[in-house]
């Protein structure tokens, strides 16, 4: 089927079609950049191809890449998605020059790739034409440079930004000297040119501006919108996000989402760093479940050296996960009763989850980032009486869902609050680009472990619960389906797990035992090259995804044969579900926003990374 879509497609354009390939079996047309919208759109409409899903945009930056390169220009923008009619994917590319790095904007064919465009802006500086809120959405607009940019130094430093005194007068001026602990002296700090004028900010903030005198006038009134911050410091922007609403009375005119500066610098340190060293940056991504996050990245690594874990690495990471979902989906549910006025759900939510920290304490030394998972296998075989202690927490999990059940389910504040709000319809929900608990409750029958089975999914008997209505109670009673599902597979798992080995027993991939490290040469000079240089993985790129507390975590990885990625990019799910919160916010009520936000589970570490 793949390479039927592959000619299929360079038949209707030859012209634009530079190649058609497979690597590492993902299906890749490389286009070229006047063609890149017009393949864009066969691609969503023709009945053949039906990719309606957009999954990710990323470029990379091949100035630095030993020659050959792959790509004829300095950058590449890559794009992927995904049909759900037919369930199979594709890889979009195309080269973009440095002296012109532009390419017309895919946001006319998939809205849910406009914030994947804009953080391509804002990191390489790369322009989408017709884009129509082309601004930056990492970083602050002041920021000078494009961070992944690879002529942009990992210490770079920022000057402070002068800002007016309460009097309104400029600050004096403002020293642009490098801060000793904060940049490497012997790297310049970058100062390219200025980026190209930047689009008129978003329609909210600029109608919040002119709407600040509108006057609305009725026979008895007279009201004008109000112009409102929200967060960073409220409580339920969980620290960095900032919405800044226009309502009028208690009505969302309109609504823009900032997620704020959490910033983990996760692809940027990443090029600094071994394949095995990039686990503990992994784990911080989505720090609720992280070790699915070690899993993802697992397998896109091995992907590349075309390597295939032991069977009993293949349970232990499934096992790991699906606790990993567990308690991503009782700390969404808990956070979201909390926000609500449930305060005694959130306690038996955290009470539940606590025990599986202990679980997971026991098993890799850490109760939340576990750096567990290693190319080629995991740290530690599961403990002896792992299987007892899960069941045993499994059962009070079991015993804690339903009083959670019987408090929220059908409790009259609770269903006002959720019925009805945040609504997100089928076909909007795939054009954003959403997958997880939040595209099933809009109806969409999409998991990874289902469509597209990796580790043992295939071997297990579950079933993926589906909503009807796609609003807040919806995400709600899926989560809540979900963590009994997860029960399910870990007890299948821990009943059914083989004996034998939990590494490849290759030493050129995983390190050798200790004693063969003190006791031969081999084993030393193994030991010293990977964790002095790193395994060596072949030139080449891959994508490799999971199904993670939030939907599709996908991991894109560039290597040039080195030791280290030369690109390692992650598609976390929130990202995609963040740019919805405008639709699904917009006409409701201000307190609506509040189960909204908390329903898409946003996690700070994985959408700003």
């Amino acid at each position: 089927m793949a390479k039927i879509i592959l000619d299929y497609v360079k038949e209707r354009f030859p012209e634009a079609i530079l190649d058609s390939s497979s690597p590492m079996g993902d299906d890749t047309l490389l286009v070229k950049p006047h063609a890149w919208r017009d393949v864009a759109t066969f691609l969503r409409d023709d009945p053949r191809c039906a990719f309606d899903m957009p999954i990710d945009i990323t470029a990379v930056d091949y100035s630095a890449y030993p020659a050959p390169s792959p790509s004829p220009e300095r950058f590449e923008v890559v794009f992927h998605a995904r049909s759900t009619k037919f369930r199979h994917r594709i890889r979009m590319k195309t080269a973009v020059p440095e002296h012109d790095p532009s390419v017309p904007s895919l946001v006319p064919v998939w809205s849910g790739v406009n914030w994947f465009e804009r953080e391509v802006y804002d990191m390489y500086g790369i322009r989408f034409d017709d884009h129509p809120d082309l601004r930056r959405v990492l970083m602050y607009p002041e920021f000078v440079g494009h961070p992944l940019r690879k002529d942009y130094p990992l210490r770079g430093y920022q000057p402070p930004i002068p800002m007016p005194t309460l009097a309104g007068d400029p600050v004096p001026g403002v020293s642009d000297a490098a801060d000793p602990d904060c940049v490497d002296s012997t790297v310049p700090t970058p100062r390219p040119p200025t980026p190209a004028p930047l689009p008129p900010p978003a329609a909210s903030i600029s109608r919040a501006q002119e709407n600040s005198q509108a006057v609305h006038h009725t026979p008895e009134l007279e009201t004008k919108e109000l112009f409102l911050q929200m967060g960073p410091s409220h409580p339920a922007m969980h620290g960095t996000v900032r919405m800044d609403v226009i309502a009028d009375g208690e009505t969302v005119v309109d609504i823009d989402v900032h997620i704020g500066y959490l910033h983990r610098g996760f692809e940027k340190e990443c090029e600094v760093k071994t394949w095995n060293q990039c686990f503990p940056y992994a784990d911080r991504l989505n720090y609720v479940s992280p070790a699915i996050n070690n899993v993802g990245y697992a397998m896109v690594v091995e992907k590349l050296l075309g390597i295939e874990v032991t069977e009993r690495c293949k349970y232990i990471r499934t096992i790991i996960s699906e606790i990993a979902r567990i308690q991503d989906h009782l700390t969404a549910i808990a956070a979201a009763a909390l926000e609500m006025g449930g305060f005694t759900a959130m306690l038996w939510g955290v009470e539940a989850r606590d025990y599986y920290y202990r679980l997971f304490e026991e098993l890799a030394g850490a109760r939340v980032t576990l750096s567990y998972c290693r190319v080629g296998g995991v740290a530690h075989d599961l403990q002896a009486d792992f299987a007892e202690k899960f069941e045993e927490y499994a059962k009070i999990t079991e015993r804690l869902q339903k009083d959670i059940d019987t408090l929220l389910t059908r409790n009259r504040i609770f269903i006002d609050r959720c019925s009805g709000t945040g609504v997100m319809p089928a076909q909007k929900a795939i054009a954003y680009g959403f997958t997880g608990p939040c595209l099933r409750a809009s109806g969409v029958d999409y998991d990874v472990r289902k469509d597209h089975p990796y580790l043992i999914y295939d071997r297990l008997d579950f079933e993926v619960p589906v909503g009807t209505k796609g609003d807040n109670y919806d995400r709600y009673l899926v989560r809540m389906e979900e963590i009994r599902q997860s029960l399910r597979m870990v007890r299948q798992c821990l009943k059914e797990i083989p004996d034998g080995p939990i590494n490849v027993d290759d030493w050129r991939v995983f390190l050798p035992p200790k004693r063969e490290v003190y006791d031969t040469i081999e084993g030393m000079i193994a030991n010293f090259k990977l964790v002095f240089e790193g395994l060596k993985v072949p030139r080449g790129e891959a994508y490799a995804y999971v199904e993670g507390g939030n939907g599709e975590l996908g991991f894109f990885a560039v290597s040039d044969g080195s030791g280290r990625p030369y690109k390692l990019h992650v598609r976390p799910p929130c990202f995609a579900l963040m740019q919805g919160v405008v639709d699904m916010c917009r006409g409701g009520m201000i307190a609506d926003i509040i189960p909204t936000f908390d329903a898409i589970n946003m996690i700070g570490g994985e959408v700003d990374r």
